[in-house]
């Protein structure tokens, strides 16, 4: 299935559901038993449970009830539907808990631990490409609250930007490494420890240690740490440490520039 995409509806509609302006309900008549945020709740819980390939205007109406026109009084289609959904889901950040005060590394490990663990909540999200984010007010809230892990921390505004992206696209491609070896497991019926184990005697037939020397020893050293062929806790982890690792070498760079 193609992914979707944010920023593909009505600009000017689009903004107006975003921020709840406007009256999306009739001016007139008996009091609407149905609402947006009540409309993008539901369409959330599908798409977290079977993706977004389950997500239709139609099916949106069988669950919520109503008749699919009804939807379109609330909502103008599914792409401006999108839009607050992920602008719905992206406000859960704001409610996280506090950042901590223990310094910008401990701050922005918090921030790519949240958006791992909302990835995990709605991996849906992981099907939509979100170069042009919808500008709601939970994406907007959520941006100024993650740039404040690097507030006064001798950055440019121009540097928090890029840090606080660089961060986020690490978290998106391991999220995406993660789900995909999930689909993987799902489709084949086979754990990474049995892939593996099948693999290996096989493989121990035809592999000339010699000729790979150092393919040889560290993989055979990896696959036991793993217990198989990756560890995405593992990987998760060793490369958000090297993330900081580089994120603290710019920082101590113009500390020192300042000085």
């Amino acid at each position: 299935m193609s992914p979707e995409f944010t920023g593909g509806g009505d600009p000017a509609r689009s903004m107006a559901l975003l921020w709840r302006r406007g009256d999306q309900r009739p001016a007139r008549g008996r009091k609407p038993t149905l609402t947006v945020d009540a409309i993008v709740s539901a369409a959330i819980e599908m798409a977290d449970e079977g993706g977004l390939g389950s997500l239709s205007m139609r099916a949106l109406a069988e669950r919520l009830g109503v008749g699919t026109m009804t939807l379109y009084t609330h909502v103008p289609g599914k792409a401006e539907l999108l839009d607050v959904m992920l602008d719905t889901v992206l406000a859960e950040i704001v409610s996280s808990d506090p950042l901590p005060d223990a310094g910008w590394r401990a701050r922005l490990e918090q921030v790519a631990r949240e958006n791992a663990a909302l990835f995990h909540r709605h991996p849906w999200m992981l099907e939509v490409i979100a170069f042009r984010p919808p500008m709601g007010p939970g994406v907007i809230a959520k941006y100024d609250r993650e740039l404040r892990a690097l507030e006064g921390v001798g950055l440019s505004d121009v540097e928090m930007d890029s840090v606080l992206h660089l961060v986020l696209g690490y978290v998106l491609s391991s999220a995406r490494q993660a789900l995909e070896a999930t689909l993987v497991e799902q489709r084949t019926g086979l754990t990474d420890e049995e892939w593996w184990s099948a693999q290996a005697p096989l493989l121990e037939q035809v592999l000339e240690p010699d000729r790979f020397p150092t393919a040889s020893r560290v993989g055979t050293a990896a696959s036991k740490a793993y217990e198989g062929l990756w560890d995405p806790d593992h990987s998760f982890e060793f490369g958000l440490q090297r993330v900081l690792d580089g994120i603290e070498v710019l920082v101590k760079s113009r500390a020192a520039e300042s000085r």
